[in-house]
């Protein structure tokens, strides 16, 4: 019998022991599992060139993209604006101190692991009524009091240990989410550029086919009043040019759209910043681009991660909610002095002390704390939901611009073509313009081919930087490898640290 009762007392003191070193209610975060595909389009893996003549695209499956990806295009003027915006950009500057706020409130959150220690004091005049004490003299005294009292929660079921595993899920999310604010300015820096190099190279050209166009006109004019050309041909003419003026208003509009973009994005009001004038000239159209795999791009785009950094938000949740329906425990202790004089308060004649332990337990609070649970769960589950849906447009993202990249090069080729050909054309039109043979108005028609011809290269052009800056974004920007090299002008050790202190 001894033995047995032995042995209950073992079970229940290790049980105790087991419960007070580490039990923790809720399930443990578990990292949602990468996808399965191993290609992002259907098919063959993808590989090899994108060809055009003189600016093919190799696709390199399962390359790595460097952290100052904007580089690859090989404009200093460029990464002077990079840079410039990520020192400057106010979006940029809010995202980090939000990280810092949350840092700091994972740090506060960890004081539930220490004991809390209170001081206080207090100074009272006071007279007893002689009538209360069945006397007949009354008392007037001073009364001194110093004390100090020290709680301790014990976090048996792990309740407090969930929440500060919220408070750092919610830091990571943070962290996340400056690196995708940081992704977003780089791309949108460079995409501005791109585009406003664009429109530069169209205005100009549609400026010189309307110069051109009106000089058909005036010819076309003279040939009318000769009578060697019908009236029509004249109205024709005035058609063409009045619908070529009307697309340069539109042009400049989104040049200078372009343009109080990039002043804004660089902390300027808009058009009061000296960006520096970039053609598209000045670029070069990167030739290797590394293709990640899918299970890899997953575990590097900032909003996948912080998708999944919600998850483990909300998973530590469901803990807090659970151990909120079991007691809890509080260890306390106070020691104090109480004297009559400001002088005696340290004497150890008026001391006096407490200690002591208590436990609350929730017994009935009308379903509260089950609901909350049960939402707490809900809420999981949604997160979850959300993380799979941002990472298949993630995939479906990519997959996007691979294959614009591809159709790029198709239709680039196409007009390369094209243009070359109205080149040729107008090389030959204008010998047999010296000859004799052809006269002004063929000459104007045929540059104005070429004019057409020039402005849909441009515009193509431009769309295939800006999709090769677009799959750079979409594979997750390579900020993973600046960690501890210093590339990523302006941002701190714990942007790429989630567990260095901040300053």
């Amino acid at each position: 019998m001894m033995n047995a009762m032995g042995a209950i007392r073992g079970g229940i003191y290790t049980s105790l022991m087991l419960v007070l070193g580490g039990c923790m209610v809720g399930p443990d975060f578990v990292r949602p599992n990468p996808p399965e595909t191993a290609r992002y389009l259907p098919g063959e893996p993808l590989e090899g060139a994108i060809p055009v003549k003189d600016q093919a695209q190799y696709f390199d499956a399962g390359a790595d993209l460097i952290a100052d990806w904007w580089r690859l295009f090989k404009s200093p003027k460029l990464n002077a604006l990079v840079t410039e915006g990520i020192n400057n950009n106010q979006s940029l500057r809010a995202a980090q101190a939000a990280l810092r706020q949350s840092q700091h409130n994972l740090l506060a959150g960890y004081g539930v692991f220490f004991p809390q220690a209170d001081a206080g004091g207090s100074a009272v005049r006071q007279r007893f009524s002689s009538a209360r004490f069945g006397g007949s003299t009354s008392a007037t005294f001073n009364l001194f009091t110093l004390s100090t009292t020290v709680t301790y929660a014990l976090d048996i079921f792990g309740g407090q240990r969930r929440a500060v595993e919220s408070l750092r899920a919610q830091r990571d999310f943070q962290r996340y989410t400056v690196l995708a604010t940081y992704l977003t300015l780089t791309a949108n820096i460079v995409n501005t550029v791109i585009a406003r190099a664009a429109y530069d190279a169209q205005i100009e050209a549609t400026k010189e086919l309307i110069a051109l166009q009106r000089e058909q006109i005036e010819i076309t004019q003279a040939q009318i009043r000769a009578g060697t050309v019908p009236y029509v041909s004249g109205v024709t003419l005035q058609t063409q040019l009045a619908s070529l003026e009307a697309t340069l208003p539109a042009l400049e509009q989104g040049r200078d759209q372009a343009e109080h973009l990039l002043d804004t994005l660089m902390n300027y009001a808009p058009g009061e910043g000296l960006t520096a004038q970039i053609s598209l000239a000045d670029l070069s159209l990167p030739q290797d681009l590394p293709v990640a795999l899918p299970s890899t791009l997953v575990r590097q785009r900032p909003d996948i991660l912080a998708a999944e950094a919600q998850v483990h938000q909300f998973t530590a949740n469901i803990g807090v909610a659970t151990a909120n329906m079991l007691p809890s425990f509080t260890l306390s202790g106070t020691y104090g002095q109480n004297a009559r004089n400001l002088m005696d308060v340290f004497m150890s004649s008026g001391n006096f002390w407490s200690a002591g332990a208590a436990f609350a337990a929730p017994i009935f609070h009308g379903g509260t704390l089950w609901q909350q649970r049960k939402a707490a769960i809900e809420a999981y589950k949604q997160s979850l939901a959300n993380y799979r849906q941002t990472a298949l447009n993630a995939l479906a993202q990519v997959a996007d611009l691979l294959l614009a990249l591809e159709h790029d090069a198709e239709t680039l080729q196409s007009q390369l073509q094209q243009l070359s050909s109205a080149r040729e054309a107008l090389r030959l039109v204008r010998i047999n313009h010296q000859a004799g043979l052809v006269n002004d108005l063929q000459v104007l028609i045929t540059n104005s081919q070429y004019l057409q011809a020039r402005l849909g290269y441009i515009g193509t052009l431009g769309q295939r930087f800006q999709d090769t800056s677009g799959l750079f974004v979409a594979l997750g920007g390579g900020w993973w490898n600046a960690e501890g090299e210093g590339e990523l002008t302006g941002m701190e050790e714990i942007f790429f640290n989630p567990d260095s202190p901040i300053p």
